[in-house]
């Protein structure tokens, strides 16, 4: 799979995050254990529908890291919780990431520069151990975002600690972040195996306001920036702050796609438990999908117009940066 960007009207080019990311070293999955390594190979041979998202303005995309590594035989996800100083989702746990900006040259790219900003994650070539696995297709934020998730693997050289060293190595950006913690990725589809392997969890409080015996609370909301489409949304008990939105969304299709099976619970509200109507029922997704397809198209129409201005302005000599300020240079993982 190509990472390099593609910037409309110039041939692609090889971009630093393909060279330093494009593989992972034999040597690195044999350290992980069979079910560990299988996880990493369904994600690497997942056959996605990604679509072509050199024609979004750059301003509608963005793009999160899930960094994966192993610990104690199970896959953890990296995590923040977002400083209650920002406007935007104060307090909220987070997967490093965020808006794509005009001079990243893809949202590999992006994914890892915010990575850097927010935590202090080394870039590459700095680095050479962050290895790419595969890029999901675009999620739909509340914001009307396409956030495009990055699945990477960080190698754990000292699998018998109690701790990932990597906890340890990062900074939390003290304007951004207030916490970094990480999570069982497997959890994700069953979180009552937080309960059964001893994780540490929040106590009932702020971060957790439910019943002390829960780990994971769903309920469903008509979301008007869904265009009114019932969204499930859970919330799942952790260390710190909830996962919840997107960001459990987000972590609910990787561990499908690794794992090879569905959750224990209902992902979308189309059961009869959900309290909506027949004709609420998402039917596995379906109607989100369509939803993200359809302001792709919107954003599209979007980017064509910037194109026929741009055209129009440089044919009469008013030329102001034509299309760069609007339109995307990005493939993401296309």
């Amino acid at each position: 799979m190509a990472l390099s960007s593609t910037i409309p009207g110039h041939k692609p080019t090889q971009s630093d995050s393909e060279k330093y990311l494009r593989d992972i070293p034999t040597h690195v999955l044999k350290r992980l254990t069979p079910k560990s390594r299988a996880c990493v190979e369904r994600l690497r041979t997942c056959q996605l529908d990604r679509p072509d998202l050199s024609r979004q303005p750059t301003s509608k995309l963005a793009a999160v890291l899930v960094l994966l590594y192993e610990q104690a035989g199970g896959l953890r996800v990296l995590l923040t919780t977002r400083s209650k100083s920002l406007r935007a989702h104060p307090g909220q746990t987070a997967l490093p990431g965020g808006k794509a900006d005009e001079g990243d040259e893809s949202l590999v790219w992006t994914a890892l520069r915010e990575a850097n900003e927010e935590v202090g994650l080394p870039l590459p070539p700095t680095s050479s151990n962050i290895h790419f696995i595969t890029t999901l297709p675009p999620f739909l934020s509340a914001s009307q975002l396409l956030v495009t998730p990055v699945v990477v693997l960080f190698p754990n050289t000292s699998p018998n600690f109690s701790s990932h060293p990597i906890l340890t190595s990062l900074t939390p950006s003290l304007t951004e972040v207030d916490r970094i913690f990480d999570h069982p990725l497997e959890a994700m589809l069953d979180p009552r195996l937080l309960l059964n392997k001893g994780e540490s969890l929040v106590d009932v409080g702020e971060d957790w306001p439910y019943d002390a015996g829960d780990v994971h609370n769903p309920s469903d909301v008509r979301l008007d920036a869904f265009d009114g489409l019932i969204y499930r949304m859970h919330r799942f008990r952790t260390c710190a702050s909830p996962i919840k939105g997107l960001t459990a969304d987000i972590l609910i299709s990787v561990a499908e796609l690794a794992y090879g099976r569905k959750p224990v619970y209902a992902r979308y509200p189309s059961d009869s438990s959900s309290g909506s109507s027949p004709g609420d029922a998402d039917l596995e997704g379906e109607t989100y999908r369509a939803l993200v397809r359809s302001r792709m198209e919107e954003n599209e129409k979007a980017f064509m117009v910037a194109v026929e201005e741009g055209e129009r302005a440089r044919s009469t000599g008013n030329v102001d940066g034509g299309v760069g300020a609007n339109g995307s240079a990005f493939l993401a993982g296309a």
